[in-house]
Protein backbone atom coordinates (compact mmCIF):
# COMPACT_ATOMS: atom_id res chain seq x y z
CA UNK A 1 0.00 0.00 0.00
CA UNK A 2 1.48 3.39 -1.00
CA UNK A 3 2.20 5.86 1.77
CA UNK A 4 -0.31 8.72 2.02
CA UNK A 5 0.65 12.23 0.97
CA UNK A 6 1.25 14.22 4.16
CA UNK A 7 2.09 17.54 2.54
CA UNK A 8 1.16 20.29 2.48
CA UNK A 9 1.23 20.96 6.20
CA UNK A 10 -1.33 23.66 6.93
CA UNK A 11 -0.89 25.82 10.03
CA UNK A 12 -3.88 28.10 10.56
CA UNK A 13 -4.28 30.84 13.19
CA UNK A 14 -2.00 28.94 15.55
CA UNK A 15 -1.91 30.23 19.12
CA UNK A 16 -0.10 29.07 22.23
CA UNK A 17 -0.41 30.59 25.68
CA UNK A 18 1.42 29.95 28.94
CA UNK A 19 0.24 31.47 32.24
CA UNK A 20 -2.19 33.58 30.25
CA UNK A 21 0.56 35.08 28.11
CA UNK A 22 0.53 34.51 24.33
CA UNK A 23 3.83 33.03 23.13
CA UNK A 24 2.57 32.41 19.59
CA UNK A 25 -0.38 34.30 18.15
CA UNK A 26 -2.26 33.95 14.85
CA UNK A 27 0.53 32.09 13.03
CA UNK A 28 -0.52 30.75 9.62
CA UNK A 29 1.54 29.20 6.84
CA UNK A 30 1.62 26.27 4.44
CA UNK A 31 4.56 23.91 4.07
CA UNK A 32 4.67 21.98 0.79
CA UNK A 33 7.40 19.96 -0.88
CA UNK A 34 10.68 21.79 -1.35
CA UNK A 35 14.08 22.58 0.08
CA UNK A 36 14.69 23.16 3.78
CA UNK A 37 12.63 25.86 5.47
CA UNK A 38 14.49 27.87 8.11
CA UNK A 39 12.66 29.47 11.02
CA UNK A 40 14.47 32.61 12.15
CA UNK A 41 13.92 35.46 14.58
CA UNK A 42 15.24 36.90 17.84
CA UNK A 43 15.37 35.00 21.12
CA UNK A 44 11.90 34.44 22.54
CA UNK A 45 10.20 34.81 19.17
CA UNK A 46 8.64 31.34 19.42
CA UNK A 47 10.80 29.44 16.95
CA UNK A 48 11.47 26.29 18.99
CA UNK A 49 7.92 26.39 20.31
CA UNK A 50 6.59 26.34 16.75
CA UNK A 51 8.56 23.18 15.97
CA UNK A 52 7.33 21.44 19.12
CA UNK A 53 3.75 22.27 18.23
CA UNK A 54 4.12 21.05 14.64
CA UNK A 55 5.75 17.84 15.88
CA UNK A 56 2.92 17.25 18.32
CA UNK A 57 4.95 17.55 21.52
CA UNK A 58 2.64 20.33 22.72
CA UNK A 59 -1.04 21.03 22.12
CA UNK A 60 -1.93 24.47 20.76
CA UNK A 61 -4.15 26.85 22.70
CA UNK A 62 -5.99 27.67 19.50
CA UNK A 63 -5.87 27.30 15.75
CA UNK A 64 -4.96 24.14 13.89
CA UNK A 65 -2.06 22.11 12.51
CA UNK A 66 -3.21 19.78 9.75
CA UNK A 67 -1.41 17.32 7.51
CA UNK A 68 -2.87 16.66 4.07
CA UNK A 69 -3.47 12.95 4.61
CA UNK A 70 -2.73 9.81 6.56
CA UNK A 71 -3.96 8.46 9.86
CA UNK A 72 -2.73 9.87 13.16
CA UNK A 73 -0.33 6.93 13.52
CA UNK A 74 1.01 7.37 9.98
CA UNK A 75 1.55 11.07 10.58
CA UNK A 76 3.34 10.41 13.87
CA UNK A 77 5.64 7.77 12.38
CA UNK A 78 6.47 9.98 9.39
CA UNK A 79 8.07 12.63 11.63
CA UNK A 80 11.30 12.94 13.57
CA UNK A 81 12.88 15.76 15.56
CA UNK A 82 16.44 16.62 16.55
CA UNK A 83 16.92 19.02 19.45
CA UNK A 84 19.59 21.65 20.08
CA UNK A 85 20.88 19.52 22.96
CA UNK A 86 20.60 15.88 21.85
CA UNK A 87 18.73 13.54 24.17
CA UNK A 88 20.88 10.39 24.19
CA UNK A 89 20.63 7.12 26.07
CA UNK A 90 23.42 6.01 28.41
CA UNK A 91 24.40 3.39 25.89
CA UNK A 92 26.70 2.98 22.92
CA UNK A 93 26.34 4.96 19.73
CA UNK A 94 24.98 1.86 17.98
CA UNK A 95 22.53 1.07 20.80
CA UNK A 96 21.07 4.58 20.67
CA UNK A 97 20.05 4.04 17.05
CA UNK A 98 18.97 0.42 17.40
CA UNK A 99 16.78 1.25 20.40
CA UNK A 100 14.84 3.84 18.38
CA UNK A 101 14.37 1.35 15.56
CA UNK A 102 13.31 -1.52 17.80
CA UNK A 103 10.66 0.78 19.29
CA UNK A 104 9.16 0.81 15.78
CA UNK A 105 8.95 -3.00 16.01
CA UNK A 106 11.37 -3.58 13.15
CA UNK A 107 13.10 -6.93 12.83
CA UNK A 108 16.54 -7.35 14.36
CA UNK A 109 18.13 -7.72 10.92
CA UNK A 110 16.44 -4.54 9.67
CA UNK A 111 17.57 -2.63 12.78
CA UNK A 112 21.18 -3.69 12.18
CA UNK A 113 20.99 -2.90 8.47
CA UNK A 114 19.61 0.60 8.98
CA UNK A 115 21.97 1.33 11.86
CA UNK A 116 25.06 0.36 9.88
CA UNK A 117 23.87 2.44 6.93
CA UNK A 118 23.36 5.68 8.88
CA UNK A 119 26.52 5.17 10.94
CA UNK A 120 28.48 5.02 7.69
CA UNK A 121 26.67 7.99 6.16
CA UNK A 122 27.30 10.16 9.23
CA UNK A 123 30.92 9.12 9.72
CA UNK A 124 30.23 7.39 13.03
CA UNK A 125 30.91 3.78 12.10
CA UNK A 126 34.29 3.84 13.83
CA UNK A 127 32.62 5.11 17.02
CA UNK A 128 29.75 2.62 16.99
CA UNK A 129 30.65 0.94 20.29
CA UNK A 130 31.66 4.10 22.14
CA UNK A 131 29.51 5.43 24.98
CA UNK A 132 27.37 8.19 23.48
CA UNK A 133 27.96 10.40 26.54
CA UNK A 134 31.69 10.78 25.84
CA UNK A 135 31.29 11.99 22.27
CA UNK A 136 32.10 15.57 21.35
CA UNK A 137 29.23 17.99 20.80
CA UNK A 138 29.48 17.63 17.04
CA UNK A 139 29.59 13.84 17.25
CA UNK A 140 26.55 13.80 19.52
CA UNK A 141 24.61 15.93 17.07
CA UNK A 142 25.63 13.65 14.21
CA UNK A 143 24.38 10.71 16.28
CA UNK A 144 21.06 12.46 16.89
CA UNK A 145 20.74 13.05 13.14
CA UNK A 146 21.72 9.44 12.39
CA UNK A 147 19.08 8.15 14.79
CA UNK A 148 16.39 10.33 13.21
CA UNK A 149 17.54 9.44 9.69
CA UNK A 150 17.37 5.72 10.45
CA UNK A 151 13.65 6.11 11.15
CA UNK A 152 13.24 7.21 7.52
CA UNK A 153 11.01 10.18 8.27
CA UNK A 154 9.26 12.17 5.62
CA UNK A 155 9.33 15.33 7.72
CA UNK A 156 12.30 16.24 9.93
CA UNK A 157 12.24 19.03 12.52
CA UNK A 158 15.64 20.43 13.52
CA UNK A 159 15.95 22.84 16.45
CA UNK A 160 19.22 24.74 16.00
CA UNK A 161 21.21 21.61 15.16
CA UNK A 162 24.54 23.44 14.95
CA UNK A 163 24.23 25.76 17.97
CA UNK A 164 27.48 25.93 19.98
CA UNK A 165 29.41 23.83 17.41
CA UNK A 166 32.73 24.90 15.93
CA UNK A 167 32.97 25.58 12.16
CA UNK A 168 34.26 22.09 11.30
CA UNK A 169 31.50 20.36 13.27
CA UNK A 170 28.92 22.73 11.79
CA UNK A 171 30.08 21.87 8.27
CA UNK A 172 29.80 18.14 9.01
CA UNK A 173 26.27 18.50 10.37
CA UNK A 174 25.21 20.69 7.45
CA UNK A 175 26.54 18.10 4.98
CA UNK A 176 24.39 15.43 6.64
CA UNK A 177 21.33 17.69 6.52
CA UNK A 178 21.91 18.31 2.81
CA UNK A 179 22.09 14.57 2.18
CA UNK A 180 18.86 13.96 4.10
CA UNK A 181 17.22 16.79 2.15
CA UNK A 182 18.51 15.22 -1.06
CA UNK A 183 16.53 12.08 -0.25
CA UNK A 184 13.32 14.11 -0.36
CA UNK A 185 12.80 14.53 3.38
CA UNK A 186 10.97 17.79 4.15
CA UNK A 187 13.02 19.77 6.67
CA UNK A 188 11.87 22.55 8.98
CA UNK A 189 14.88 23.96 10.83
CA UNK A 190 15.39 26.69 13.42
CA UNK A 191 18.58 28.71 12.92
CA UNK A 192 20.15 31.88 14.35
CA UNK A 193 22.90 31.89 11.72
CA UNK A 194 22.05 33.93 8.62
CA UNK A 195 25.08 32.46 6.87
CA UNK A 196 23.60 29.03 7.46
CA UNK A 197 20.23 30.25 6.21
CA UNK A 198 21.89 31.43 3.00
CA UNK A 199 23.68 28.08 2.58
CA UNK A 200 20.81 25.78 3.50
CA UNK A 201 17.35 27.27 3.18
CA UNK A 202 14.95 27.30 0.27
CA UNK A 203 12.53 29.55 2.15
CA UNK A 204 12.31 31.38 5.45
CA UNK A 205 9.74 31.87 8.21
CA UNK A 206 10.55 35.02 10.22
CA UNK A 207 8.99 35.19 13.69
CA UNK A 208 9.00 38.16 16.06
CA UNK A 209 7.28 38.33 19.45
CA UNK A 210 5.22 35.26 18.64
CA UNK A 211 3.95 36.59 15.31
CA UNK A 212 4.84 35.39 11.83
CA UNK A 213 6.12 38.49 10.06
CA UNK A 214 6.93 36.98 6.69
CA UNK A 215 7.21 33.65 4.86
CA UNK A 216 9.24 34.07 1.70
CA UNK A 217 12.05 32.60 -0.38
CA UNK A 218 15.56 32.89 1.04
CA UNK A 219 16.85 35.33 -1.55
CA UNK A 220 14.02 37.79 -0.99
CA UNK A 221 14.42 37.56 2.79
CA UNK A 222 18.18 38.14 2.80
CA UNK A 223 18.01 40.93 0.22
CA UNK A 224 15.25 42.84 2.06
Amino acid sequence: MPEPDLLPLQVNSLRFEAAGRPLLDDVSFSLDAGGPTCVVGPNGAGKSLLLRLCHGLLAPSGGSIRWAGGTFDQQRRAQAMVFQRPVLLRRSVRANIEHALSARQLSRSECIKRTDLVLEKTGLLGLAERDARVLSGGEQQRLALARAWALRPRILFLDEPTAHLDPAATASVEAIIREIDGEGVRILMVSHDLGQVRRMAGDVLFLHNGHLIVHTDTGSFLDA
